[in-house]
């Protein structure tokens, strides 16, 4: 649909947007002038400011088999069968550590100064489950504590304004992250379906009586609101209306950007690729958006680890690079800072079927134009005993720390709360 389209109404609006891609979700709700008095202070989005983009690993990297220890004997006697070795095509990054084969664009990368990896990052009392240490990476909270707000909500909270006529942030798949969960309200857009969008049709009949997500929204639009027992819901209505309208103009604009979009460079088309060159779509067209967020699976590698685990890095490597290439030809790279993270590692010894079981710490990966130092923390020791857990050297609240104070611009105790971590040397 045009944008130039001015809808009369909305049921006309919904029924000229169809863009099936997402709609916005909001870290919480409250009438625009309560989010207005409590935001006032905050700077303002600006189509100039720094952009963050998030890449999950999801399902616990094994960080060995990417950052290789191809010097060490011990990384060897507790991998005799997936260990890789020099012949087999590793990318040397200096005389100790090496990027697993199917990583040359981002081994590339890291000697052009536009990428560096930080070893052995974890946290205290490390947490194997997959939701656990999920949502212990997502809060930068304690493992004995448990937080409901993400560490990029408390960011929005604490820097950001939320008054903006854009999403703050931009996320792939139907759920919110809880990276953005906040106190306050802000605008967070989620792009569904994967590759190509959202498919808004649910599968078999549920309560709705399959209508699917438009008309859903048809149906709460023209319908009579009244929230809780509240004194003036004339308010309340006029609220959730505007919102409602908000997300559908939002949902028509981002899905026109990214239909027009003309990359600089061919990216793949894996799942990673796509949705990076979604997010160059909409980093191009200038959007307020701070911070970006998208996942790539399939990590959790228990058997038949080496061929599996080369394709996902493969597949990684390969979109990082189109995304950074793109983003240069566009003079955008030095506003975007890419990052990822996993929730853990995998063990060091090998298990029974060729594979790797749920771990601890693991290395990440930071890509932005002008990087200082390519490698940066200190390699695990690996003197330990079969089945024995890797001991992190990196906290990961440092990175988030260096990210926030040295790219972001922003105070990380507010953030991170009174613990000063120390910096990295990557920014």
């Amino acid at each position: 649909m045009s944008l130039r389209f001015q809808p009369k109404t909305r049921r006309e609006f919904l029924q000229g947007a169809g863009t099936g891609l997402g709609l916005i979700a909001f870290a919480g709700f409250a009438p625009s002038f309560l989010v207005n008095s409590v935001l006032a202070e905050a700077p303002k989005a600006e189509k100039d400011r720094q952009i963050l983009v998030l890449i999950q690993l999801a399902g616990g990297n094994d960080g060995l088999n990417t950052v290789v220890h191809h010097q060490n004997d011990n990384y060897y006697r507790l991998r005799p069968t997936i260990g890789l070795r020099m012949a087999a095509g590793l990318h040397a990054l200096n005389d100790q550590i090496a990027l697993n084969p199917a990583m040359g664009k981002m081994s590339q990368l890291i000697k052009e100064g536009k990428m560096a990896v930080v070893q052995n990052v974890g946290y205290p009392n490390p947490n194997r489950s997959h939701f656990r240490s999920t949502e212990i990476w997502e809060t930068a909270s304690d493992s004995d504590k448990s937080a409901y707000n993400g560490w990029v909500g408390r960011y929005f909270d604490a820097c950001c304004d939320g008054t903006g006529k854009d999403p703050l942030a931009i996320h792939g798949g139907d759920v919110l992250p809880q990276t953005f969960q906040a106190d306050m309200p802000h605008n967070i857009f989620g792009m569904g379906g994967g590759r190509g969008g959202r498919n808004n049709k649910r599968g078999g009949k549920s309560a709705s009586g399959g209508k699917d997500e438009t008309e859903l929204l048809m149906d709460l639009n023209e319908a009579p609101l009244t929230v809780g027992d509240a004194k003036d819901p004339a308010d309340n209505t006029h609220y959730l209306q505007h919102t409602l309208m908000d997300a559908l103009l939002t949902e028509s604009r981002v899905g026109e950007i990214i239909a027009n979009y003309k990359p600089s460079v061919p990216y793949p088309g894996t799942g990673l690729g796509q949705s990076l060159q979604r997010i160059a779509a909409l980093i191009s067209a200038g959007l307020e958006t701070r911070v970006y967020y998208a996942t790539q699976g399939g990590f959790d590698t228990h058997a038949n680890q080496v061929n599996r685990h080369a394709q996902l890095l493969g597949e990684m490597s390969e979109a990082l690079y189109a995304f950074q290439m793109d983003l240069e030809q566009k003079r955008l790279d030095r506003q975007v800072l890419t990052m990822t993270f996993s929730e853990f590692g995998r063990r060091p010894s090998e298990n029974s079927t060729a594979g790797t079981d749920h771990g601890t710490s693991a290395p990440l990966f930071v890509m932005h134009t002008g990087i200082k130092q390519g490698v940066n923390g200190t390699p695990p020791d690996l003197n330990i005993r079969p089945n024995d857990d890797i001991t992190f050297s990196t906290d990961f609240r440092q990175v988030y720390s260096t990210v926030l104070r040295n790219f972001l611009k922003a105070d990380p105790t507010k953030v991170l709360g009174k613990t000063a971590y120390k910096d990295l040397n990557f920014l």
